[in-house]
């Protein structure tokens, strides 16, 4: 899924938060589903799938008689993909394991092209992606591009420890030399790919963060100690910080800015 290293573990509540993020993506996003051409029968590749959320619903989008195919370089998350997939009883839909900029599979077949939450971990090679998904899909078919600027992200209230662990995580990705903030540049990146732009929109996803749910600094943390950017007691504190905000009763609420572009490859491209 990267190609400067991705910092997110997997574990039961991080994969909680794939799944709560997917539910509402398909909710709110069903406008632009239906733009890019994500209906039965479609053709589609979800590069950068991760644990395969958000792949379980597009296969229920494109079938019975569509075909979906998720792609990401972490292990780990094509394996847990693959069983999503198998539990959901989906049909037509298979994970691989590539890169993002290097999928490996025949340009020009599908029907649309989908990466969400891909570019802000791969600091540099963002337009060499857009630009190899530009060519997986056919003349006429669509790029879809979802990403955030996650400088906008707050959790309120929150323990000083818990800001702190989130400030670590976004020195990390300075250090990386991933941009943050890409998501205001989704509607650059796809002309750039020579894609024309149909819809380009954002809007700030806001709600309260469940118990046990801690996000994407946290599960970054083993990064950040390998990086020398946290020590154990960093980690201990951490903890800490979160164990309390869990036996909340009031719950936080965490704000993030998002952006989406639907772009569509012109015909004879």
């Amino acid at each position: 899924m990267s190609t400067t290293g991705y910092a997110l573990r997997l574990s039961d509540d991080e994969l909680a938060r794939y799944r709560m993020m997917a539910v509402r993506a398909r909710e709110r996003e069903a406008d632009l589903w239906d733009l890019a051409g994500l209906r039965p029968g479609a053709r589609a590749v979800d590069v950068g799938c991760g644990p395969g959320a958000v792949l379980t619903l597009l296969a229920e989008a494109v079938a019975p008689a569509g075909r979906v195919v998720g792609v990401d370089a972490d292990p780990e998350a094509v394996a847990t993909a693959r069983a999503g997939l198998d539990a959901a009883g989906a049909v037509g839909a298979e994970v691989r394991q590539a890169r993002a900029e290097a999928t490996g599979l025949p340009e020009g077949t599908f029907d649309v092209a989908v990466l969400r939450h891909v570019l802000a971990h791969n600091g540099g090679g963002e337009q060499a992606i857009v630009d190899h998904l530009a060519r997986l899909v056919r003349p006429g078919g669509h790029v879809y591009l979802l990403d955030v600027d996650a400088l906008s992200a707050s959790v309120a209230p929150a323990p000083p420890d818990a800001d702190d662990l989130v400030e670590r995580y976004r020195r990390w990705h300075a250090d990386q030399g991933n941009d943050l903030r890409v998501g205001r540049r989704l509607a650059t990146l796809a002309r750039g790919a020579g894609l024309e732009v149909r819809d380009f929109r954002g809007w700030f996803e806001i709600g309260p963060v469940p118990p046990g749910v801690r996000g994407p600094a946290w599960a970054a943390r083993e990064a950040l100690v390998a990086a020398g950017l946290a020590g154990p007691d960093d980690l201990a504190r951490w903890e800490a910080a979160h164990a309390a905000m869990d036996g909340w009763e009031m719950r936080p609420e965490y704000m993030l800015a998002t952006f989406a572009a639907v772009a569509r490859r012109p015909e004879g491209a």
